[in-house]
């Protein structure tokens, strides 16, 4: 399957709470030389949700899952169970499909260490890892994975963070100073994304 090698499935909320963060952990997987996938990447409405989270799973050998919000902040506030489903579906496509999808690699993402069990406790003993809503730490935890998963050598997390403010720099620049935008808070991620990309390809040169 092309690209199923290099695809990473980035299951994270898409909150403006959780923004920076979720930008941190696209901007890693590229630099790393990876192919983040998301369910935002398209929108066509005669496409559902989760034909379209099934098919970006089916695609990628590398699964990412925040599972930061799973837990209500507010009275008469419900879990969200979005992402945990997501997880389960790739977590099955791992265990169940035979051929290329039995090398599935998933990193599952929580804000608070152990906060998980107390709605998943299904996961006991699972590697999660914590990242507190810290881009620093989550950009550590997402390359720290890539590395041990696949034996391979990388920037360290506090260079790759340094390089990601370098490009946020950039991102102002391309966005408000020359597109005119009144914030880059208000430009969709998939924007975004092509401009990591633009970035990545000049960093080449």
């Amino acid at each position: 399957m092309d690209g199923f090698e290099s695809n990473v499935f980035v299951n994270c909320p898409f909150d403006d709470d959780y923004r920076q963060l979720l930008l941190s952990v696209i901007f890693t997987v590229k630099h790393l030389g990876f192919n983040p996938r998301l369910s935002l990447e398209r929108a066509d409405s005669a496409e559902s949700r989760i034909e379209k989270i099934v098919g970006l799973i089916n695609q990628s050998k590398y699964g990412i899952h925040d599972l930061s919000r799973i837990v209500s902040e507010g009275e008469n506030e419900h879990y969200r169970m979005n992402m945990p489903f997501e997880l389960g579906i790739d977590y099955g496509c791992q265990k169940l499909k035979e051929g290329i999808w039995s090398q599935k690699q998933i990193l599952i993402l929580e804000k608070e260490r152990y906060r998980y069990q107390k709605a998943l406790s299904d996961l006991s003993g699972s590697d999660i890892k914590n990242h507190d809503d810290e881009a620093p730490k989550i950009i550590r935890a997402v390359r720290d994975w890539f590395v041990t998963t696949e034996s391979m050598r990388a920037d360290s997390g506090k260079k790759i963070w340094n390089l990601y403010n370098d490009f946020q720099a950039y991102l102002y620049d391309e966005l408000v100073e020359s597109d005119g935008h009144e914030s880059v808070d208000d430009v969709q991620i998939t924007e975004i994304m092509h401009h990591m990309s633009a970035w990545f390809s000049a960093q080449e040169t």
